[in-house]
């Protein structure tokens, strides 16, 4: 695997891009050959907060990870922890679908080995505990980030006034708000 390693607001010494290596290396094992990956991570200082970003772009699948952490060492390992869990998940369920069509495991899979993984791992156990239903009120985006703050939600679904469509209003990590409407096709 071939790594692309930056830094921003801070300097990628030699221990701290052999750590990255080191820790993410560990993820080979999931693949078949990794010669042709690629593998771009960045680690991100802001406000005492270290944030590591892990992107390995493969046919047919992207792993992305991110994680912060008041210490980047301990990011790192978080975010590796991040993608083994997606690896897994999407390995069990590529597993799942062959053995539910009885065919022949596919090979084009970047992720297909011969072993098949088992998660046993509750969190990666997929399950709807509450369903809400609710009437959507037409509003626009301004009304329903109002709505959200007053419920102290991160989210907000509403029927947009002017499109007549569903939208969602959200609140990002950054303290902004962002707006989801739906695409067309």
């Amino acid at each position: 695997m071939q790594y692309n390693t930056r830094g921003e607001n801070i300097e990628v010494t030699p221990a701290l891009r052999d750590y990255v290596e080191k820790k993410i290396g560990r993820l080979e094992r999931y693949f078949e050959n990794t010669s042709s990956f690629s593998c771009n991570v960045t680690l991100r200082v802001l406000r005492g907060e270290h944030t590591v970003e892990v992107t390995i772009p493969m046919p047919g699948v992207i792993l992305r990870a991110e994680d912060t952490n008041s210490d980047m060492y301990a990011a790192i390992d978080l975010v590796v922890e991040k993608l083994e869990r997606q690896i897994r998940k999407h390995k069990t369920k590529v597993n799942r679908k062959y053995r539910q069509q009885g065919a022949v495991f596919v090979e084009a899979d970047p992720l297909a080995t011969d072993q098949e993984v088992q998660v046993e791992d509750e969190n990666d156990q997929l399950e709807i505990v509450k369903t809400k239903r609710f009437n959507l009120k037409p509003m626009d985006a301004e009304e329903a980030v109002l709505q959200m703050d007053m419920l102290g939600h991160n989210f907000f679904v509403f029927s947009n006034a002017e499109t007549e469509e569903v939208n969602v209003v959200y609140r990002r990590k950054d303290g902004r708000y962002g707006l989801i409407e739906p695409e067309n096709v």
